[in-house]
């Protein structure tokens, strides 16, 4: 009932104030377990994904800053989701979500960990990539633009409706974890999801991931956003 009243609001929110683009919402898997990541520029980003899903069982990571804050804990603890250390091992956030995603469930988060103050990419931590190759579940990018909150802010302030693209690439499956190389093989799966999310960025918003190598790659077949 809760959710129900949520997407009630934010359909209400963003057929309002914005234009919402999207590109590639036939990748959305109907059912089954996923981890959706997209980058993260604005405080729109979490509603926005959330809202876009149309999935009951979507649990979002909130980073422990927001704690701080009553309406952040309000929602997250209506919402069932679950805020986490983004900067130590956070080992019962990672439990909690794991049996999620073996239940079936959802999980959206930004890999980054906080907002991109230049708009574009920033380094990834690799918590999401570990959560998906651990429950042996598939990636779901999402890239996102138009929802920084400095374009957001002066666009409501001045009564103009915010335009918002969204894109989403097809799903993909992470190399499982092995005890050997472990870390190598996190690191590779946190730049191959970061070159997945790149791929469907204009090309301003790649940021430390556009001169890498398995970016060149993924774009020899895609066709290069506008």
């Amino acid at each position: 009932m809760i959710r129900r009243i949520i997407r009630a609001v934010l359909y209400v929110f963003f057929h309002t104030v914005a234009v919402v683009d999207v590109v590639g919402m036939e990748n959305v898997p109907a059912q089954g377990a996923f981890v959706a990541v997209s980058n993260h520029l604005g405080r729109l980003d979490p509603a926005l994904v959330y809202f876009l899903l149309k999935r009951k069982d979507v649990y979002l990571l909130v980073a422990e800053k927001y704690q701080k804050y009553a309406l952040a804990r309000w929602l997250v603890r209506l919402l069932d989701g679950l805020f986490i250390d983004r900067y130590n091992a956070d080992f019962r956030a990672l439990r909690v979500m794991l049996e999620r995603l073996h239940n079936g469930g959802v999980l959206a988060l930004a890999p980054e960990g906080t907002r991109s103050r230049s708009v574009a990419l920033i380094h990834a931590w690799p918590g999401a990539s570990y959560l998906a190759a651990k429950a042996g579940v598939p990636v779901l990018p999402v890239a996102i633009t138009g929802t920084e909150d400095v374009v957001v802010k002066d666009r409501l302030r001045h009564f103009k409706r915010i335009h918002i693209h969204l894109r989403i690439g097809k799903s993909f499956m992470l190399p499982e974890l092995r005890r050997q190389d472990r870390d190598k093989i996190l690191q590779q799966s946190t730049d191959e999801m970061m070159c997945q999310i790149a791929v469907l960025l204009p090309p301003a918003y790649r940021g430390v991931y556009a001169d890498h190598s398995r970016l060149a790659e993924l774009l020899q077949n895609t066709v290069p956003q506008a």
